[in-house]
């Protein structure tokens, strides 16, 4: 094995390794907790999101237990094969190993891969998938064989079980067929669209699940492209979070390669054509919807893996001014130390706080560091008054109960019924009472609780810290005497 190759590797693994342990110490957030909840209940799709992630966090819990560990296990351990199919689509499109290694050690620098894939979302299998992706059509352009269209489906299709945001995939790989002149023949060959029916028929579980379910999840994810007015901060919001995300010098070098792409001296037509494509693609839609509304950092993620070669080929480009070269050289040499450094440190604030001074940040609400203590002076007093069930108002508290809470605790979200229609119903018996109800202030004044119950009393309070910060009080009522509708079927509002 060449020295790039095993050099490659060792990062690669030693990232993973990093990963791995902080995965170990890091409580659940609210999402992965409430994520954590499909994975026991796993079904066709879910409202938020297609099923993916919660097979990822099947797989960890199979092999790992109910833990943390367990739930972020195989999302961290997805970046092997992501990193092999970076490697293999850069040594394809651009036959340089060079810039298969650094477009493989990048890519894992960066924080939407170490943070993306170690706290586990949807953006987790969409990454790996989305590399995949490059890949078959890789394989397409370097070997003209129609055949591996079928794999660009399979792929395509395996993004689009993870998240809706793989859909972009399509307009890229059409503006990438109509600007390569060599590559139109294959608008007329059957083998792409034979390709988007096998991407179709792996997303069609997602489809059928919507049309028995009066298409609650396609209306929320889609609804999100409703534009208001001209609203350019949010762009100005989204710039700097992409330089976080891909860490500062990997975004340097990622806009220095996209520049370099457009020169011929940088490889073949449909090599270049093929990475900027996917970028420029999925960064100007949502740079314009950006000028309209808020959009959420991580929306970017499977742009990153064309990205990460981008970067690869600014830093292998051997015609820069020589003030740019010392610039490149720089960013190439510190990228991946300074990734490393970054998820350290988020790791470390995360979990204690200490490098703001123990004050508040963006990360409290969310990562439940003091939510275990928290749960279990909960399941004391779920104890003491011998409350049937566990009532919460977000689903984000009833994932994190239902997660910490011994196993078989029944725990209900009252409102929002349709994020737990794959979730069994609580019985009757388990209505019946008494209800111990989490984190409602001001229970017994609220007259949707008077007219469910007949009566209502303050039992406790408990409260979640980080460090010196308190994060969270958290109020705790007893509900008794039910007589109406405990639970609020309605569904969604848009």
């Amino acid at each position: 094995m060449r020295r790039p190759a095993v050099a490659t590797i060792l990062v690669v693994v030693g990232l993973v390794a990093l990963r791995l342990i902080a995965a170990a110490v890091t409580p659940l957030t609210f999402d992965e907790a409430y994520y954590w909840t499909w994975s026991k209940n796993l079904a066709l799709s879910y409202f938020d999101h297609p099923p993916m992630v919660a097979v990822v966090i099947k797989l960890g819990t199979l092999i790992a237990g109910d833990t943390e560990f367990g739930v972020r296990l195989v999302s961290i351990l997805l970046a092997l094969p992501m990193s092999w199919a970076v490697w293999r689509a850069a040594i394809l499109l651009f036959d340089d190993e060079r810039i298969a290694a650094t477009a493989t050690v990048l890519l894992n620098a960066t924080m939407m891969v170490s943070a993306g894939t170690t706290i586990v979302t949807p953006d987790a299998p969409l990454l790996v998938a989305s590399s995949f992706v490059l890949l078959a059509l890789a394989e397409v352009a370097a070997t003209g064989r129609g055949v591996w269209w079928l794999a660009v489906g399979v792929a395509v299709g395996l993004a689009l079980l993870s998240k809706y945001t793989a859909l972009f995939f399509g307009p890229a790989i059409l503006i990438w067929l109509l600007w390569v002149p060599a590559l139109r023949r294959w608008l007329l060959s059957p083998w792409p669209y034979l390709g988007g029916m096998v991407a179709f028929a792996l997303f069609s579980p997602v489809v059928i699940w919507n049309a028995q379910h009066e298409w609650i999840s396609f209306v929320k994810q889609f609804g999100r492209a409703k534009l208001g007015g001209f609203e350019p901060h949010f762009l100005a919001e989204l710039i700097p979070t992409q330089f976080v995300l891909a860490t500062p010098f990997v975004f340097v070098l990622g806009v220095m390669g996209l520049i370099a792409l457009g020169k011929r001296s940088t490889g073949p037509a449909a090599s270049r054509v093929l990475v900027a494509a996917t970028v420029w693609t999925i960064a100007l839609y949502f740079a314009w919807q950006a000028l309209h509304d808020r959009v959420e950092a991580n929306w970017l993620s499977p742009l990153y893996p064309a990205f990460a070669l981008a970067a690869a080929v600014g830093a292998a480009y051997p015609h820069w001014t020589p003030g740019i070269a010392r610039v490149v050289t720089v960013c190439r040499r510190w990228a991946v130390s300074t990734g490393a450094v970054l998820f350290a440190l988020v790791v470390v604030q995360v979990n204690t706080g200490a490098l703001t001074g123990y004050r508040r940040d963006a990360t409290v609400r969310s990562v439940g560091v003091g939510v275990p203590q928290m749960v279990a002076e909960i399941d004391q007093v779920r104890r003491r008054i011998g409350a049937s069930c566990v009532l919460t108002d977000d689903y984000g508290t009833t994932g994190w109960l239902a997660f910490y809470l011994p196993p078989g605790t029944c725990v209900v979200q009252r409102g929002e019924r349709f994020r737990w229609i794959a979730a069994p119903a609580p019985t009757a018996q388990q209505l019946a009472g008494p209800l111990l109800l989490v984190g409602v202030d001001n229970a017994a004044a609220r007259p949707d609780l008077q007219g469910a119950f007949g009566r209502i009393e303050r039992v406790g309070a408990v409260t979640r810290s980080r460090g010196p910060l308190l994060v969270d009080a958290v109020a705790l009522d007893m509900l008794s005497d039910p007589k109406g509708q405990i639970l609020d079927l309605r569904p969604p509002i848009y």
